[in-house]
């Protein structure tokens, strides 16, 4: 594949909220051009039209279109290209589409409009539709709409819309196919839109062939190595980037702060940028607020929050949010709740973060208090996130009542369907609270089939509270459903034997575990060290691992 710079895409025909200008000078009346209502040539249309496409105002110029529409003028291609334009600055795409419907035979350019519009406004399905309509027309597709369709594959890979079975690589086999040269908008669109869908390899030799590689490329190709695992392919498409910016930066951060053996590195980058003089975002705040929530590491924690006080970000919802999580997951709620009191302004996601802080840190008492403000002071609508927070400080404090309370009033005055995970923190309320035989009736009851998480919390319950038989019936269903990847649920229902005196039975589970290949994780405990984290796994390799052999 030859790279032949092509002559540069179009930009887009949206206004960004950050670039927008007035084009008529304040003193200036508007609008100057009337010449369109004295004599409507398509001349004096296209030029009023124009006029407002370039405005701050475009929608002032829809009365051009019911001018045309009243006089019965029938516009020509030029005019008709500029009134799906104008419709679509205007936010009315319905308006734009019949504009495109009624052109006796829309252009490339025409259909190039209307997809973009279609995909800024998340309409994949129509953009689609639009594409194989475009295929069996007389026009042929172009790098401009090549790119659309890829960056549509990557709005739609997370979304409800399911999209043609590897839509992307069908893309790329017709730009190979076809005469269109891809530049380099067409090849960033084609690595990321590869990354979205999880073919990084793809990404890769797309990636190798281009003789320029350009820093949206490399951030891309970073992101889906580091979501992958893949931290050594990552950096070196990070070395090889020579004019670095900072979302690259905050990609290497990101990827890092995602594993406790990687995120110290994440610190090592978010300084290295510093040093660099590229000023840290708020997306680079959240990457190292997390690594620091991995590490367990609240004083850097501290000097981070120091920082965002600094560079006023502190007020920042997002931000409070990540610090109150980062203190809770380091036992310093205290800290955290300082940070949530003195945030100005709270939503859901805070109030969530609070709950969660104070329930998992013993204090399931002041969880519900907040549940309370939040939804009665507050009139702040839980998610589901926050009612499994609060139900499970229920389950720690032993509240069943409050707990069936919570879990009834999700569906009944919020509209929000429990689920799989709601009803396992029902059953671990339950069983904690020693009533196996209403949580055995809860499982049975529940309106779609258990998960392994359902079944892991009974068998949990069953062997603190010494059932043996229930914990052998939801020890089998959880093999049945993860036969092979819960080696926990083996070594409950091994505990629960023994602590039963049932020694034949141990040996049975021991012995199954081997024939299925199950075996259990090592346990590991980290310990903070002046050079960070050291991880202990066994008496043999603790020195290994604190020496970073």
């Amino acid at each position: 594949m030859k790279h032949v710079k092509l002559p540069s895409i179009r930009p887009s025909i949206f206004p960004s909220s950050q670039n927008q200008r007035p084009v008529v000078p304040p003193n200036q009346p508007f609008p100057p051009p009337n010449d369109y209502i004295s004599s409507p040539t398509a001349v004096s249309l296209s030029a009023a039209l124009q006029h407002y496409i370039n405005s701050v105002f475009p929608s002032h110029g829809q009365k051009i279109h019911a001018h045309i529409l009243k006089i019965g003028f029938k516009p020509n291609t030029n005019v008709s290209i500029k009134l799906l334009i104008l419709h679509m600055k205007s936010c009315c795409l319905r308006y734009a589409r019949q504009i495109f419907d009624e052109m006796p035979q829309p252009t490339l350019s025409a259909h190039n409009y209307m997809i973009s519009g279609y995909l800024k406004n998340g309409k994949i399905e129509e953009l689609l539709n639009l594409v194989s309509r475009l295929t069996f027309s007389y026009e042929k597709p172009d790098g401009f709409t090549f790119s659309m369709i890829l960056k549509a594959t990557g709005c739609a890979s997370g979304g409800n819309f399911a999209l043609p079975y590897c839509l992307e690589k069908a893309v790329h086999a017709q730009i190979l196919r076809s005469n269109v040269e891809p530049d380099d908008v067409l090849y960033t669109a084609l690595v990321d839109s590869y990354v979205k869908n999880g073919k990084v390899g793809y990404a890769r030799r797309v990636f190798d062939m281009m003789l320029e590689k350009n820093v949206i490329c490399s951030t891309s190709l970073i992101s889906g190595y580091m979501s992958q695992g893949r931290v050594e392919d990552a950096e070196d498409i990070f070395r090889r980037t020579f004019e670095k910016d900072v979302v690259v930066f905050n990609a290497m951060i990101e990827g890092y702060s995602k594993s406790v053996e990687t995120a110290s590195r994440s610190l090592e980058v978010y300084i290295d940028m510093q040093r660099l003089n590229f000023r840290p975002t708020l997306s680079t705040f959240a990457s190292v607020i997390g690594a620091c929530s991995v590490l367990a590491a609240y004083e850097i924690g501290q000097q981070v929050e120091s920082q965002l006080v600094k560079l006023d970000f502190i007020n920042d919802i997002k931000m409070g949010s990540a610090l109150i999580d980062m203190y809770s997951k380091c036992g310093r709620i205290e800290d955290g709740r300082r940070v949530f009191d003195h945030m100005p302004e709270k939503n859901v996601f805070s109030w969530t973060s609070m709950i969660d802080g104070h329930g998992k840190n013993g204090n399931p008492m002041e969880a519900l208090e907040l549940f309370n403000r939040m939804t009665i002071e507050h009139h702040v609508k839980p998610n589901y996130v926050t009612f499994l927070s609060a139900m499970s400080a229920c389950g720690h404090a032993g509240l069943v009542a409050k707990g069936w309370t919570l879990f009834e009033s999700m569906e009944r005055d919020y509209m929000l369907k429990p689920r799989m995970e709601h009803y396992a923190c029902m059953v671990d309320l339950l069983g904690r609270a020693g009533s196996l035989q209403q949580a055995w009736d809860f499982v049975m009851g529940m309106p779609e089939k258990p998960g392994s998480d359902v079944w892991a919390a009974l068998l949990s319950s069953c062997q603190l509270h010494g059932d043996v038989e229930m914990a052998s019936i939801a020890a089998n269903e959880n093999f049945k459903l993860k036969s092979d990847s819960r080696p926990g649920a083996y070594v409950a229902l091994s505990n629960a034997l023994a602590a039963a005196g049932k020694w034949d039975s141990v040996s049975e589970v021991r012995q199954l575990m081997k024939v299925r290949g199950v075996s259990k994780d090592t346990g590991c405990s980290w310990v903070g060290a002046d050079g960070g984290p050291c991880g202990f796994l066994t008496r043999k390799r603790c020195n290994q691992i604190r020496e970073g052999r």
